[in-house]
């Protein structure tokens, strides 16, 4: 259907194997004797809010050599070398960095960051290490202050090898190596280190299960396992009812309005009630067809993205190690699947009598990408007014601008070429009547408010308990690697979302309400509402962010999360309920 789309997909799909295999192969991790293994430093920032980092040499220390690819600048990495010396093997104790004496601006500068607890980010061989830059310690000989500040000048690391390989960091804070920076005057510091190397049977696949081990601990496990056993739970006694409902009462209507209509008719005054009453407006198109098909094509190229990414995961293209994998991933996915909602929208367009196609186009690619531009193009001037490296450098905007130019954009016009020439005529059962009915008055809890409400609670309770870690890995210091569980919880969360929607439109449908395409979308998108409510809920009581900066990063991208998951399930709710309401009225004899 897609000329060329499986080769791009390959092609797209090897540079993402490529880029996780260069990553390997520029160190690959085997060392002999006094060779050198590679450390960077990476960032500090304060630790209550993640993603207001800054460069390391954002505190007095050696001149940096960057050397990032787009999925590092993306996650706010800024890797840059530093004096320190390991040698494979080679112990060493209190090896002397440099000794500097620190001005009143450089002692301002680490006085400022130890009071808001920054935190250093290392890499030593593509692991990483975490530590503080240094202390508050209360004073108790009051000279005027309550508390003084305390640098750390003395790092000890201990490291874990196996053969040649390095299996593990720790690093440890020496407090006999200390420099005090509570007043603004001239400090001499001599910043050192030392190095000891110790032998593990560990092997080296497994090294990372340092780092992501809590996440399979039994407790961590059970509270996944439970959570999937509920909504499973949740999810079988809404099937039941329905099949309920659909043995006792639906077919039965079928049934019934599936006779002549000389035989259903018992007298001249009969009338149809219900949704039979409807038959002739309940394909009636939509107002705003084409921002209704946009928004359809929207979801589904989300859709197939959350879909694309989730699959490789589950073939181990993020390992936790390797920067900025899983940013240049969704990047390059995100661009090649255009095509899905070119050609979504436009075939979609075409069924509705659509004729301005061009426009359709526009509209479908701007819909979620110009907010999320708009919104990243804001944060990125914060970022950039704050000094931090959640900053995008111009090296970045450059290559996301190639790729929005040279790659998204033709193939959202390729899709709706596609979409356009292959478009068939809409499928309805019913022919649709000259003039539509008056929808009825109806109580206010069957208004859009209430019904999007209702809608977004049963789909909302499959996946909060899975958003608490995701967030704490996005906005917070985890790593999450359960991509099986997390695919088995979206699952559920489609299909829930599926059938929930198919019942509110049934019950629209039943109160001769025949406006249900926008509502079904509307029903089905809900839970993005209810995601960005949790948002709130997670910023004020389950995280220490705080500050201008952060803050507008949450809810600035959480905004931008809970729309697009708004347009991914509101096309799966339009979808089912299409499907339903096509197979209700197929059933019947329709005049």
């Amino acid at each position: 259907m897609f000329v060329g789309l499986p080769k791009m997909l390959f092609t797209a799909l090897l540079l993402i194997c490529l880029g996780r295999q260069v990553a390997s192969d520029a160190s690959n991790h085997r060392f002999g004797k006094g060779d050198i293994v590679p450390f960077y430093a990476d960032r500090v920032g304060p630790f209550s809010n993640p993603r207001e980092t800054y460069a390391y040499y954002d505190l007095p220390y050696c001149p940096p050599e960057e050397k990032l690819s787009l999925g590092e600048m993306l996650n706010g990495d800024r890797l840059v070398s530093t004096p320190y010396k390991f040698e494979f093997l080679v112990d060493k104790a209190y090896e002397v960095l440099c000794n500097t004496t620190l001005s009143k601006t450089d002692v301002s500068k680490f006085r400022t960051a130890i009071e808001k607890d920054y935190y250093m980010q290392l890499y030593f061989d593509d692991l990483p290490v975490w530590a503080f830059i240094g202390r508050m310690q209360k004073n108790y000989t009051n000279e005027g202050t309550d508390s003084i500040s305390i640098l750390t000048t003395h790092f000890d690391f201990e490291v874990l090898y196996n053969k040649d390989r390095v299996i593990e960091v720790n690093l440890r804070t020496d407090y006999d190596s200390l420099a005090y920076v509570t007043q603004d005057k001239e400090v001499d510091v001599a910043f050192t280190y030392s190095v000891s190397w110790k032998m593990t049977q560990q092997p080296f696949d497994k090294r990372m299960e340092k780092y992501v081990g809590y996440l399979i601990l039994p407790h961590h496990l059970s509270v996944h396992h439970n959570s999937i056993a509920f909504s499973s739970v949740t999810l079988v006694i809404l099937v039941i009812l329905l099949l309920t409902f659909y043995v006792l009462v639906l077919r039965k209507d079928i049934s019934k309005y599936s006779h002549d209509m000389e035989e259903m008719q018992v007298s001249e005054n009969h009338e149809e009630t219900g949704w039979k009453n409807i038959h002739g407006d309940v394909f009636r198109f939509p107002k705003h067809k084409s921002l209704f098909a946009a928004a359809l094509g929207s979801g589904t190229h989300l859709l197939v993205l959350i879909v694309s990414i989730l699959v490789l995961g589950l073939l181990g293209f993020f390992p936790p190690y390797v920067r900025g994998v899983f940013w240049n991933a969704l990047v390059i996915v995100y661009a090649i699947t255009f095509v899905i909602s070119g050609y979504t929208s436009v075939s979609f367009y075409s069924q509705l009598e659509g004729t301005n196609w061009m426009k359709n186009v526009s509209l479908t690619g701007g819909l979620f990408f110009v907010p999320l531009f708009l919104t990243f193009g804001f944060l990125n001037s914060i970022a950039n007014f704050y000094g931090t490296t959640a900053a995008l450098p111009l090296r970045g905007m450059v290559i996301l601008t190639v790729l929005c130019v040279f790659l998204a954009s033709p193939l959202l016009l390729l899709g709706g070429i596609i979409g356009k020439n292959r478009a068939s005529d809409f499928q309805a059962p019913c022919r649709t009547a000259k003039c539509p009915k008056e929808v009825p008055q109806l109580r206010w809890y069957r208004g859009v408010l209430p019904q999007m409400a209702l809608a977004g609670i049963l789909p909302f309770s499959v996946v909060y308990i899975q958003l608490y870690y995701i967030f704490a890995t996005v906005w917070g210091y985890r790593l999450y690697t359960l991509y099986g569980i997390l695919c088995v919880v979206f699952i559920l969360l489609l299909i829930m979302t599926a059938l929930v929607s198919v019942a509110l439109t049934y019950f629209q449908l039943a109160v001769e309400d025949h406006e249900w395409w926008w509502r079904s979308f509307f029903c089905g998108g809900s839970t993005g509402l209810f995601i960005y409510g949790y948002c709130i809920y997670y910023y004020f009581y389950r995280s220490d962010m705080t500050g201008f900066m952060q803050t507008s990063f949450f809810f600035g991208y959480m905004a931008c999360v809970s729309y697009g998951v708004f347009l991914v399930l509101g096309s799966v709710g339009f979808r089912a309920s299409l499907l339903f309401v096509r197979y209700l009225y197929a059933a019947i004899k329709c005049d």
